[in-house]
């Protein structure tokens, strides 16, 4: 017992039990995709998703990396790429662009990471429904904070992000 609390200090882990919930649901603990739930309730805050047409969808990440962090996905549950119809992977890439361009409008970054982990291996959190990333950043978004506290400080919530990028997708 000892050993194990030495191990986890010295490492450092941030426990958060509400991470383990939705974790539990990406790998199949629970069936639901909570994509393809969060699209039955449609566009509104309590789903996070701020876009939806025929074929893809845009939500706000429920654990962002930074304040305007977007998970742009297919609308059908496919976790294959190259399961996509031509007509899906073409709509999935502009609605992509059109993320990029409502972050970059709203929040002004300095740069943006745009891409998708293939898989769980890659580092899928939710490896059956394909998705992008769309994160924000700016100089200095990654400084001492993490390191002293091992806390991110992001300083947007999630309903203020919901709010200013709606607009953009109108």
């Amino acid at each position: 017992m000892g050993v194990a609390i030495s191990i986890a200090n010295h490492l450092k882990i941030l426990f958060q039990p509400e991470r383990l919930k939705y974790l539990s649901r990406a790998v199949g603990v629970n069936k639901a995709c909570v994509f393809c739930e969060g699209l039955k309730k449609g566009v509104k805050f309590e789903s996070l998703i701020v876009f939806e047409d025929e074929l893809s969808m845009v939500f706000l990440n429920k654990y962002p990396y930074n304040g305007g962090h977007l998970l742009v996905l297919p609308k059908r549950h496919e976790g294959d790429l190259l399961k996509l119809s031509e007509e899906e992977y073409i709509g999935l890439h502009k609605t992509l662009r059109r993320a990029v361009d409502a972050v970059q409008t709203e929040f002004r970054p300095r740069a943006m990471n745009v891409g998708a982990n293939l898989g769980q291996a890659a580092g899928a959190g939710i490896p059956d429904h394909l998705h992008y990333h769309v994160v924000p950043r700016w100089d200095g978004d990654t400084n001492f904070f993490p390191i002293i506290a091992q806390s991110k400080v992001i300083p947007l919530s999630l309903e203020e992000v919901h709010q200013r990028l709606l607009p953009y997708f109108k």
